[in-house]
Protein backbone atom coordinates (compact mmCIF):
# COMPACT_ATOMS: atom_id res chain seq x y z
CA UNK A 1 0.00 0.00 0.00
CA UNK A 2 2.88 2.55 0.62
CA UNK A 3 4.76 1.19 -2.84
CA UNK A 4 1.46 2.45 -4.46
CA UNK A 5 1.57 5.90 -2.56
CA UNK A 6 4.80 6.85 -3.23
CA UNK A 7 4.16 5.85 -6.74
CA UNK A 8 1.29 8.42 -7.23
CA UNK A 9 3.20 10.66 -5.40
CA UNK A 10 6.20 10.35 -7.17
CA UNK A 11 3.97 10.69 -10.85
CA UNK A 12 2.05 13.85 -9.61
CA UNK A 13 5.69 15.52 -8.74
CA UNK A 14 6.49 14.37 -12.46
CA UNK A 15 3.49 15.72 -14.08
CA UNK A 16 3.99 19.03 -11.81
CA UNK A 17 7.46 19.17 -13.26
CA UNK A 18 7.00 19.05 -16.88
CA UNK A 19 4.41 22.24 -16.43
CA UNK A 20 7.33 23.70 -14.58
CA UNK A 21 9.62 23.59 -17.45
CA UNK A 22 7.04 24.36 -19.73
CA UNK A 23 6.50 27.47 -18.23
CA UNK A 24 10.06 28.31 -17.89
CA UNK A 25 10.47 27.52 -21.60
CA UNK A 26 7.40 29.81 -22.50
CA UNK A 27 8.84 32.64 -20.49
CA UNK A 28 12.36 32.58 -21.86
CA UNK A 29 10.96 32.43 -25.17
CA UNK A 30 9.15 35.68 -24.51
CA UNK A 31 12.08 36.92 -22.94
CA UNK A 32 14.00 36.49 -26.67
CA UNK A 33 11.45 37.87 -28.66
CA UNK A 34 11.22 40.98 -26.85
CA UNK A 35 14.93 41.11 -26.77
CA UNK A 36 14.99 40.51 -30.64
CA UNK A 37 12.44 43.21 -31.06
CA UNK A 38 14.11 45.67 -29.40
CA UNK A 39 17.65 44.82 -31.22
CA UNK A 40 15.60 44.94 -34.33
CA UNK A 41 14.78 48.72 -33.11
CA UNK A 42 18.22 49.72 -32.50
CA UNK A 43 19.46 48.28 -35.80
CA UNK A 44 17.12 50.02 -38.00
CA UNK A 45 18.02 53.21 -36.30
CA UNK A 46 21.51 52.98 -36.97
CA UNK A 47 21.02 52.27 -40.19
CA UNK A 48 19.08 55.83 -40.13
CA UNK A 49 21.55 57.62 -38.66
CA UNK A 50 24.24 56.24 -40.93
CA UNK A 51 21.84 56.80 -44.44
CA UNK A 52 22.03 60.48 -42.46
CA UNK A 53 25.59 60.65 -42.35
CA UNK A 54 26.44 58.98 -45.38
CA UNK A 55 23.78 59.90 -47.91
CA UNK A 56 25.73 57.62 -50.42
CA UNK A 57 24.95 54.72 -48.77
CA UNK A 58 21.17 55.62 -48.68
CA UNK A 59 21.80 55.22 -52.43
CA UNK A 60 22.59 51.70 -52.43
CA UNK A 61 19.44 50.51 -53.62
CA UNK A 62 18.57 47.22 -51.92
CA UNK A 63 17.05 44.38 -54.11
CA UNK A 64 13.66 43.21 -52.06
CA UNK A 65 10.15 41.54 -53.54
CA UNK A 66 7.19 43.34 -53.33
CA UNK A 67 3.08 42.86 -53.81
CA UNK A 68 0.24 44.70 -53.69
CA UNK A 69 -2.19 45.26 -51.09
CA UNK A 70 -5.26 42.61 -52.07
CA UNK A 71 -8.71 43.84 -51.54
CA UNK A 72 -11.00 40.70 -51.19
CA UNK A 73 -13.14 38.88 -48.64
CA UNK A 74 -11.52 37.72 -45.96
CA UNK A 75 -13.25 34.40 -43.80
CA UNK A 76 -11.26 33.20 -40.17
CA UNK A 77 -11.91 29.61 -39.03
CA UNK A 78 -11.25 27.91 -35.60
CA UNK A 79 -9.75 24.80 -36.66
CA UNK A 80 -9.89 21.90 -34.08
CA UNK A 81 -9.81 17.84 -33.69
CA UNK A 82 -12.85 15.85 -33.16
CA UNK A 83 -13.97 12.54 -34.11
CA UNK A 84 -17.46 11.01 -35.79
CA UNK A 85 -19.79 9.50 -33.90
CA UNK A 86 -23.24 8.16 -34.05
CA UNK A 87 -26.55 9.09 -32.37
CA UNK A 88 -27.70 5.10 -32.74
CA UNK A 89 -24.93 3.43 -31.22
CA UNK A 90 -26.38 1.14 -29.12
CA UNK A 91 -24.82 -1.53 -26.51
CA UNK A 92 -27.48 -4.36 -26.16
CA UNK A 93 -28.84 -5.15 -22.27
CA UNK A 94 -30.32 -7.87 -21.17
CA UNK A 95 -34.48 -7.14 -20.07
CA UNK A 96 -34.00 -9.32 -17.00
CA UNK A 97 -31.18 -10.83 -15.07
CA UNK A 98 -28.10 -12.23 -17.22
CA UNK A 99 -28.18 -15.52 -18.12
CA UNK A 100 -26.18 -18.06 -20.15
CA UNK A 101 -26.98 -17.63 -23.93
CA UNK A 102 -28.82 -21.12 -25.56
CA UNK A 103 -28.76 -19.72 -28.67
CA UNK A 104 -26.96 -16.81 -30.91
CA UNK A 105 -28.86 -15.81 -34.13
CA UNK A 106 -26.45 -13.23 -34.68
CA UNK A 107 -22.61 -12.50 -35.93
CA UNK A 108 -20.49 -9.22 -36.59
CA UNK A 109 -20.89 -7.32 -39.75
CA UNK A 110 -24.67 -8.29 -40.03
CA UNK A 111 -27.43 -6.02 -40.99
CA UNK A 112 -30.26 -6.52 -37.93
CA UNK A 113 -33.71 -4.50 -38.15
CA UNK A 114 -35.09 -3.14 -34.87
CA UNK A 115 -37.21 -5.90 -32.90
CA UNK A 116 -35.08 -8.93 -34.73
CA UNK A 117 -33.98 -11.79 -32.66
CA UNK A 118 -30.49 -11.64 -31.28
CA UNK A 119 -30.36 -14.29 -29.06
CA UNK A 120 -32.14 -16.79 -26.57
CA UNK A 121 -31.02 -16.82 -23.15
CA UNK A 122 -31.69 -19.92 -20.81
CA UNK A 123 -35.09 -20.34 -19.83
CA UNK A 124 -35.42 -23.47 -18.31
CA UNK A 125 -36.31 -22.72 -14.62
CA UNK A 126 -38.94 -20.14 -15.63
CA UNK A 127 -40.80 -22.57 -18.22
CA UNK A 128 -40.71 -25.38 -14.60
CA UNK A 129 -42.31 -22.49 -12.88
CA UNK A 130 -44.62 -21.74 -15.12
CA UNK A 131 -46.04 -25.23 -15.99
CA UNK A 132 -46.32 -25.92 -12.32
CA UNK A 133 -48.46 -22.58 -11.53
CA UNK A 134 -50.16 -23.91 -14.67
CA UNK A 135 -50.93 -27.15 -12.71
CA UNK A 136 -51.86 -25.56 -9.87
CA UNK A 137 -54.32 -22.65 -11.77
CA UNK A 138 -56.22 -26.06 -13.04
CA UNK A 139 -56.32 -27.40 -9.40
CA UNK A 140 -57.75 -24.19 -8.34
CA UNK A 141 -59.99 -23.53 -11.54
CA UNK A 142 -61.41 -27.09 -10.39
CA UNK A 143 -62.28 -25.98 -7.02
CA UNK A 144 -63.44 -22.51 -7.95
CA UNK A 145 -66.34 -24.92 -10.25
CA UNK A 146 -66.90 -26.93 -7.97
CA UNK A 147 -67.92 -24.65 -5.42
CA UNK A 148 -69.82 -22.20 -7.82
CA UNK A 149 -72.10 -25.46 -8.69
CA UNK A 150 -72.73 -26.01 -4.86
CA UNK A 151 -73.22 -21.88 -4.53
CA UNK A 152 -75.91 -22.04 -7.52
CA UNK A 153 -77.47 -24.58 -5.40
CA UNK A 154 -77.98 -22.94 -2.05
CA UNK A 155 -74.92 -24.96 -0.47
CA UNK A 156 -71.93 -23.32 1.28
CA UNK A 157 -70.91 -19.66 2.22
CA UNK A 158 -70.11 -16.75 -0.15
CA UNK A 159 -66.94 -16.65 1.70
CA UNK A 160 -66.00 -20.39 0.32
CA UNK A 161 -66.95 -18.69 -3.25
CA UNK A 162 -64.72 -15.66 -2.84
CA UNK A 163 -61.79 -17.63 -1.84
CA UNK A 164 -61.93 -20.05 -4.27
CA UNK A 165 -61.99 -17.06 -7.06
CA UNK A 166 -59.24 -15.37 -5.56
CA UNK A 167 -56.73 -18.55 -5.79
CA UNK A 168 -57.85 -18.57 -9.44
CA UNK A 169 -57.07 -14.92 -9.97
CA UNK A 170 -53.86 -15.18 -7.82
CA UNK A 171 -52.68 -17.34 -9.64
CA UNK A 172 -53.46 -15.92 -13.13
CA UNK A 173 -51.29 -12.90 -11.92
CA UNK A 174 -48.73 -15.06 -11.11
CA UNK A 175 -48.21 -17.16 -14.61
CA UNK A 176 -48.74 -13.44 -16.18
CA UNK A 177 -45.75 -11.88 -14.21
CA UNK A 178 -43.67 -14.96 -15.25
CA UNK A 179 -44.56 -15.31 -18.86
CA UNK A 180 -43.37 -11.60 -18.90
CA UNK A 181 -40.15 -12.48 -17.24
CA UNK A 182 -39.79 -15.38 -19.11
CA UNK A 183 -40.30 -13.06 -22.80
CA UNK A 184 -36.58 -11.19 -21.38
CA UNK A 185 -35.15 -14.37 -22.50
CA UNK A 186 -35.64 -13.55 -25.81
CA UNK A 187 -32.62 -10.90 -26.79
CA UNK A 188 -33.83 -8.68 -29.46
CA UNK A 189 -32.35 -5.54 -31.56
CA UNK A 190 -33.42 -2.27 -30.05
CA UNK A 191 -32.57 -0.34 -33.31
CA UNK A 192 -31.69 -0.72 -36.40
CA UNK A 193 -27.83 -1.04 -37.74
CA UNK A 194 -24.84 -3.25 -38.27
CA UNK A 195 -23.95 -5.92 -35.33
CA UNK A 196 -20.81 -3.58 -35.42
CA UNK A 197 -19.50 -6.37 -32.15
CA UNK A 198 -20.61 -9.42 -31.47
CA UNK A 199 -18.36 -10.42 -28.39
CA UNK A 200 -20.95 -13.67 -27.01
CA UNK A 201 -21.05 -17.17 -27.50
CA UNK A 202 -22.86 -19.79 -27.11
CA UNK A 203 -23.28 -21.36 -23.68
CA UNK A 204 -21.34 -18.15 -22.20
CA UNK A 205 -23.17 -15.76 -19.59
CA UNK A 206 -24.96 -12.41 -21.61
CA UNK A 207 -24.89 -9.49 -19.12
CA UNK A 208 -24.67 -6.94 -21.89
CA UNK A 209 -21.14 -5.26 -20.70
CA UNK A 210 -18.50 -4.47 -22.60
CA UNK A 211 -20.36 -4.53 -25.71
CA UNK A 212 -21.11 -8.10 -26.08
CA UNK A 213 -23.62 -7.27 -28.77
CA UNK A 214 -22.91 -3.44 -30.35
CA UNK A 215 -25.22 -1.84 -32.87
CA UNK A 216 -24.27 0.93 -35.01
CA UNK A 217 -26.43 2.71 -36.95
CA UNK A 218 -24.68 5.34 -39.57
CA UNK A 219 -27.86 6.60 -41.09
CA UNK A 220 -27.45 9.66 -38.51
CA UNK A 221 -23.47 10.29 -38.35
CA UNK A 222 -22.10 13.60 -36.43
CA UNK A 223 -18.99 15.45 -35.71
CA UNK A 224 -18.57 15.73 -32.07
CA UNK A 225 -15.79 18.43 -31.05
CA UNK A 226 -14.85 19.50 -27.98
CA UNK A 227 -13.95 22.99 -27.97
CA UNK A 228 -11.52 24.98 -25.84
CA UNK A 229 -13.72 27.72 -23.78
CA UNK A 230 -11.41 30.82 -24.81
CA UNK A 231 -13.86 30.50 -27.58
CA UNK A 232 -17.09 30.01 -26.25
CA UNK A 233 -18.17 33.55 -27.20
CA UNK A 234 -17.26 32.45 -31.06
CA UNK A 235 -19.45 29.34 -31.21
CA UNK A 236 -22.67 29.11 -31.20
CA UNK A 237 -25.39 26.49 -32.46
CA UNK A 238 -26.07 27.45 -36.35
CA UNK A 239 -22.41 28.36 -37.37
CA UNK A 240 -21.20 26.77 -40.48
CA UNK A 241 -18.26 24.63 -40.35
CA UNK A 242 -16.75 22.33 -42.58
CA UNK A 243 -15.61 19.08 -41.74
CA UNK A 244 -12.19 17.30 -43.42
CA UNK A 245 -11.79 13.27 -42.98
CA UNK A 246 -8.59 12.80 -45.01
CA UNK A 247 -8.33 8.85 -44.51
CA UNK A 248 -11.73 8.88 -46.17
CA UNK A 249 -10.67 10.10 -49.15
CA UNK A 250 -13.80 12.24 -49.82
CA UNK A 251 -14.36 15.96 -50.07
CA UNK A 252 -14.96 18.34 -47.43
CA UNK A 253 -18.08 18.29 -45.97
CA UNK A 254 -20.26 21.45 -45.15
CA UNK A 255 -22.28 21.37 -42.39
CA UNK A 256 -23.62 23.63 -39.42
CA UNK A 257 -23.45 23.19 -35.48
CA UNK A 258 -26.78 21.56 -34.22
CA UNK A 259 -25.61 21.35 -30.52
CA UNK A 260 -23.43 23.09 -27.98
CA UNK A 261 -23.33 21.71 -24.62
CA UNK A 262 -24.30 24.30 -21.79
CA UNK A 263 -21.52 23.52 -19.31
CA UNK A 264 -17.76 23.37 -19.34
CA UNK A 265 -15.93 20.01 -18.16
CA UNK A 266 -13.65 20.93 -15.19
CA UNK A 267 -10.99 18.83 -16.45
CA UNK A 268 -10.81 19.57 -20.31
CA UNK A 269 -11.64 23.74 -19.74
CA UNK A 270 -13.88 22.51 -22.82
CA UNK A 271 -17.05 22.00 -24.38
CA UNK A 272 -18.40 19.67 -26.77
CA UNK A 273 -20.31 20.80 -30.18
CA UNK A 274 -21.68 18.72 -32.95
CA UNK A 275 -22.69 18.96 -36.45
CA UNK A 276 -24.86 16.57 -38.71
CA UNK A 277 -22.86 14.36 -41.50
CA UNK A 278 -24.63 12.33 -44.31
CA UNK A 279 -24.79 8.74 -44.12
CA UNK A 280 -21.77 7.55 -45.70
CA UNK A 281 -19.79 3.96 -45.50
CA UNK A 282 -16.56 5.85 -46.02
CA UNK A 283 -17.41 7.19 -42.63
CA UNK A 284 -16.92 5.45 -39.46
CA UNK A 285 -17.22 6.01 -35.95
CA UNK A 286 -14.61 7.33 -33.62
CA UNK A 287 -12.53 8.33 -37.23
CA UNK A 288 -10.37 11.10 -36.59
CA UNK A 289 -11.57 14.47 -38.20
CA UNK A 290 -10.70 18.20 -38.45
CA UNK A 291 -13.80 20.85 -37.47
CA UNK A 292 -13.33 24.33 -39.30
CA UNK A 293 -15.62 26.73 -37.59
CA UNK A 294 -16.44 29.76 -39.55
CA UNK A 295 -15.92 32.25 -36.66
CA UNK A 296 -15.30 35.82 -38.53
CA UNK A 297 -15.78 37.01 -42.39
CA UNK A 298 -15.22 40.83 -43.46
CA UNK A 299 -15.63 41.55 -47.16
CA UNK A 300 -13.70 44.05 -49.33
CA UNK A 301 -11.04 43.42 -46.62
CA UNK A 302 -7.24 44.78 -47.42
CA UNK A 303 -5.08 41.61 -46.94
CA UNK A 304 -1.55 40.90 -46.91
CA UNK A 305 0.97 38.03 -45.94
CA UNK A 306 1.46 37.51 -42.23
CA UNK A 307 5.29 37.26 -42.75
CA UNK A 308 5.01 41.23 -43.87
CA UNK A 309 3.85 42.44 -40.56
CA UNK A 310 6.43 42.98 -37.89
CA UNK A 311 6.24 44.47 -34.39
CA UNK A 312 8.26 46.83 -32.65
CA UNK A 313 7.90 48.87 -28.90
CA UNK A 314 5.03 51.14 -30.46
CA UNK A 315 3.15 48.22 -32.57
CA UNK A 316 2.93 46.49 -35.52
CA UNK A 317 3.92 47.67 -38.99
CA UNK A 318 5.14 47.18 -42.29
CA UNK A 319 7.01 48.54 -45.04
CA UNK A 320 6.01 49.83 -48.18
CA UNK A 321 7.16 51.10 -51.21
CA UNK A 322 7.61 54.96 -52.17
CA UNK A 323 8.36 56.74 -55.27
CA UNK A 324 10.39 59.84 -54.82
CA UNK A 325 11.42 61.58 -58.34
CA UNK A 326 13.38 58.65 -59.80
CA UNK A 327 14.00 56.26 -57.41
CA UNK A 328 11.88 54.03 -54.97
CA UNK A 329 12.64 54.54 -51.43
CA UNK A 330 11.20 52.02 -48.22
CA UNK A 331 8.71 53.24 -46.21
CA UNK A 332 7.59 52.15 -42.52
CA UNK A 333 3.53 52.55 -42.06
CA UNK A 334 2.45 51.59 -38.65
CA UNK A 335 -0.87 49.20 -38.99
CA UNK A 336 -3.38 47.95 -37.37
CA UNK A 337 -4.38 44.16 -37.56
CA UNK A 338 -7.29 42.09 -37.40
CA UNK A 339 -7.69 38.40 -37.83
CA UNK A 340 -5.17 36.14 -39.18
CA UNK A 341 -5.79 32.78 -41.11
CA UNK A 342 -4.16 30.31 -43.77
CA UNK A 343 -0.91 32.51 -44.33
CA UNK A 344 -3.06 35.63 -44.62
CA UNK A 345 -3.84 38.98 -42.19
CA UNK A 346 -6.36 41.34 -42.32
CA UNK A 347 -5.43 45.01 -42.10
CA UNK A 348 -7.90 47.68 -40.54
CA UNK A 349 -5.79 50.45 -40.36
CA UNK A 350 -2.32 52.09 -42.37
CA UNK A 351 -2.91 50.54 -45.86
CA UNK A 352 -4.86 51.48 -48.97
CA UNK A 353 -6.16 48.84 -51.56
CA UNK A 354 -3.40 49.18 -54.17
CA UNK A 355 -0.26 50.15 -51.99
CA UNK A 356 3.05 48.23 -53.00
CA UNK A 357 4.31 46.68 -49.60
CA UNK A 358 7.51 44.70 -49.53
CA UNK A 359 7.65 41.01 -49.17
CA UNK A 360 10.98 39.76 -49.12
CA UNK A 361 13.68 42.04 -47.98
CA UNK A 362 11.09 43.52 -45.64
CA UNK A 363 13.16 42.37 -42.05
CA UNK A 364 16.61 44.24 -43.64
CA UNK A 365 15.73 47.50 -45.01
CA UNK A 366 14.97 50.72 -42.94
CA UNK A 367 12.55 53.77 -43.16
CA UNK A 368 14.00 56.21 -46.49
CA UNK A 369 16.14 53.26 -47.49
CA UNK A 370 16.64 52.80 -51.58
CA UNK A 371 15.09 50.01 -52.84
CA UNK A 372 14.75 48.18 -56.28
CA UNK A 373 12.94 45.57 -57.51
CA UNK A 374 12.73 43.13 -60.54
CA UNK A 375 8.82 43.93 -60.74
CA UNK A 376 7.88 46.92 -62.74
CA UNK A 377 5.96 49.47 -60.62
Amino acid sequence: MMVAIFTAAGCGNSAKDKKGDLGDIKVKLEKKKKEKSSLDAEIRKLEEQIAQLDPNAANVAKLVSVDSVRVQDFIHYIELQGKIDADNIVSVMPRGMPAQVKELYVKRGDVVKKGQLLAKLDDAVMLQQVSALKTQLAYAENIYNRQKNLWDQGIGTEVQLITAKNNVDALNKQIATLTETWNTSFVYAPVSGIADEVNIKTGETFTGANNQIKIVNNNSLKMVTEVPENYVAHVKKGDKVIVSVPESGKDSISSVISMVSTSINPTTRSFITEAKLPADPLLKTNQLATLKILDYKAKAALVVPVNVVQTDEKGKYVYVIEKTGNKMVARKKPVTVGEAYNGNIEIKNGLTGGDTIITEGNRTVYDGQAVTTTTKI
